[in-house]
């Protein structure tokens, strides 16, 4: 008796490359990063120098620490546009202490991190408390942190900058693990790559590796479900927004300490980039799902999109035009791996 087999019918080549990039959305960013260095790599040759690659890893490094630690935040199903205003307050209470208060650069920097968790507690402890959308919170704690800042500062300095911080006591050593550079082939590179690098290699193996990890993605993926299977809610959402709060005040630091100086700018812009970063890397506004490294590469092509529009002296409207059509694609992309986890059986 012979029984009959139905032919073998190998998936296509570009169904299999769709399935992939579905499986890791991140793929997306890599393949943007992609095209629009080969796109301005062409255009401007000036982009792929020692200087021109270290303009943009100095850009790609600030923007890249908040995009993963937005990230992190929004795979656990929540917003921040606070981070924005505490990376400007944090920079102006420090400068404060130091350049009037006379502190020293060390005591000044502790305290501005403690008033920088305090902050991200609040917003935490308003989320958990009240349940109302993390996106509302955060965007009013942002107007208050904001309208603070830039109306103290001017009154309490008589001034809208703070300058001349390189005077206070042990400046140089604080200089050295928030402002040093290195020279090569002519491109000077700061100590913000390393910081980049350390955020995103702790925040990847955080998620991945560790319990709190677990209960990260568990509560992004139903928050429900997750106090069901005994999930801290509560705890996990204030270690969240008191992480993403200390990488606002690293931001700050690493703004100030180069400078020796601050001025009060809005800085709310800065946030909404910190979210396109991370939704370009992979992360779903709905929580669940999420990669680290992947917003470290979403931060890379924004950096690139905008440096090269820059050396090539066109319009930066473009490049807004460009990251939102980017945007736009990983939001679609996002939809796509978000019906498949739903759609996935569980066990």
């Amino acid at each position: 008796m012979s029984v009959d087999r139905l032919p073998f019918r190998a998936e296509p080549p570009r169904r299999r490359l769709l399935d992939r990039v579905l499986a890791r959305p991140s793929l997306a960013a890599v393949l943007g990063l992609a095209v629009v260095v080969l796109l301005f790599g062409l255009r401007v040759p000036d982009l792929l120098t020692p200087a021109g690659l270290a303009a943009v890893l100095d850009s790609a490094a600030l923007l890249g620490i908040g995009g993963v630690a937005v990230g992190l935040l929004l795979v656990g199903g929540h917003f921040d546009l606070s981070i924005g205003t505490v990376t400007l307050a944090s920079a102006v209470l420090t400068a404060v202490l130091v350049g009037l208060g006379e502190w020293g650069i060390w005591p000044a920097l502790l305290t501005s991190l403690a008033a920088s968790l305090a902050v991200g507690l609040v917003n935490g402890l308003l989320v958990v408390r009240t349940g109302l959308p993390s996106f509302l919170v955060t965007l009013a704690t942002a107007l208050v942190l904001q309208g603070t800042t830039l109306s103290a500062l001017p009154l309490i300095a008589g001034a809208p900058r703070i300058s001349g911080l390189d005077a206070a006591p042990d400046w140089p050593s604080a200089s050295a693990v928030f402002g040093a550079t290195a020279e090569v082939g002519g491109g000077v590179f700061p100590v913000s790559l390393l910081w980049w690098l350390a955020v995103t290699a702790g925040a990847g193996w955080l998620l991945w590796r560790t319990r709190f990890g677990n209960e990260v993605l568990a509560m992004g993926g139903s928050r429900r479900a997750a106090r069901e299977l005994g999930v801290p809610v509560p705890r996990t959402t204030l270690v969240l927004y008191a992480l993403t709060a200390t990488a606002g005040w690293l931001l700050g630091t690493l703004a100030l300490v180069p400078a020796a100086s601050v001025g009060a700018t809005p800085s709310l812009v800065t946030a909404i980039d910190f979210v396109v970063v991370a939704v370009i890397g992979g992360c779903l506004l709905t929580g669940g799902f999420g990669s680290m490294a992947g917003a470290a590469v979403g931060a890379l092509l924004y950096a690139v999109a905008r440096e090269g529009v820059e050396l090539a002296g066109w319009d930066q409207r473009w490049s807004q035009a460009a990251l939102g059509v980017l945007l736009l694609v990983a939001l679609l992309v996002g939809g796509t791996v978000r019906g498949r986890l739903r759609a996935a059986p569980r066990s």
